[in-house]
């Protein structure tokens, strides 16, 4: 492919039983000077849609001409989930717990070895992009291995409010590409069948900073700290009824403090929600209806050094000065 160009390609899938074709789409920009290559994915849940809008916003503003390395973006890994409203394929299978795959296997098997052959084992970087499932809702943050020195940098990089130090789980595209040598991290934020401009915005600005700091963009970006949290805990309903919780995404709180009750409909013998842990609130439950032991806030226990990135120089930066 010629340096400083761009190409729209479909990757196969599989064949579909009116005769069409299941593909992911798919843009390569292969920048004129030489870089890493970097994939950007979105939507492997089909329903988690404020990352098929990050995905587009960078296509619409990055050039490969002035691009270093090559960028490899896929809007919608499951295009079937999308056009359904659904998290999942049509058999009930997740995409993301069906890596590696097999060009013999389901249908799910054979999207995620496509996925994982064409695009993933190519790149040395991987930013997949979600929301909370349908229901809930998360605050930006990243979540990555930041036990392997070089996602950490990547992760700091990003910048997002908080980073969650999380292994991967077998079957998922993280666990794929760590086995391909390729560095994934997955950015949520916000809820399932919805934009939400702020958390759209936070992972924009964390891609490119991401492709900055990997020498592919030289545009102006800022240095950059995050919250560090190593562990997580959900707190869960007292009891079956109705639920009111009382803080908010980012909230801090303390073990033991009251964040919610549960009720029935008529308001009767209300149980508190009570902190089981102190930290921060990343995610939360949106229906009020609850089952005894739902999870209804997820906390993060924050570590007391933040993670920092110092912005790279750059020429447009210089040239302010």
């Amino acid at each position: 492919m010629e340096a400083g160009k761009s190409l729209d390609l479909d990757v196969f899938g599989a064949r579909l039983p009116a005769g069409g074709d299941l593909t992911i789409p798919l843009r390569v920009l292969h920048g004129r000077r030489d870089g890493p290559v970097v994939f950007v994915s979105a939507a492997i849940h089909g329903d988690e849609l404020n990352g098929v809008e990050i995905a587009r916003r960078l296509l619409a503003e990055v050039r490969p001409g002035r691009l270093g390395g090559t960028l490899l973006v896929a809007p919608l890994l499951n295009v079937f989930g999308f056009l359904n409203r659904s998290r999942y394929l049509p058999d009930g299978r997740d995409l993301n717990r069906s890596f590696p795959g097999s060009n013999r296997g389901p249908l799910a098997s054979r999207l995620a070895h496509a996925f994982l052959t064409e695009v993933v084992s190519r790149a040395r970087v991987g930013i997949d992009l979600h929301t909370a499932t349908r229901g809930r809702t998360n605050l930006p943050h990243i979540r990555a291995d930041l036990d392997d020195p070089f996602t950490r940098d990547c992760a700091a990089a990003f910048g997002a409010p908080l980073t969650l130090h999380s292994k991967s789980l077998d079957g998922s595209l993280r666990a794929a590409g760590r086995k391909s040598n390729t560095a994934v991290m997955v950015y949520e934020g916000g809820e399932a069948q919805r934009f939400d401009e702020s958390t759209i915005s936070t992972g924009l600005r964390g891609v490119r900073q991401v492709l900055a700091h990997l020498g592919m963009l030289r545009k102006n970006v800022r240095s950059t700290w995050s919250t560090v949290s190593r562990q997580s805990a959900w707190v869960r309903a007292p009891r079956g009824g109705i639920l009111r919780l009382t803080v908010r995404l980012g909230s801090s709180v303390s073990k033991g403090a009251v964040i919610g009750e549960v009720a029935d409909a008529l308001g009767r013998d209300p149980a508190a929600v009570k902190a089981t842990v102190s930290g921060r609130v990343i995610g939360m439950l949106l229906d009020p209806s609850v089952h005894q032991g739902d999870a209804v806030v997820h906390l993060a226990l924050p570590e007391s050094e933040p993670l920092r990135w110092d912005a790279p120089f750059s020429e447009s930066r210089e040239r302010r000065r």
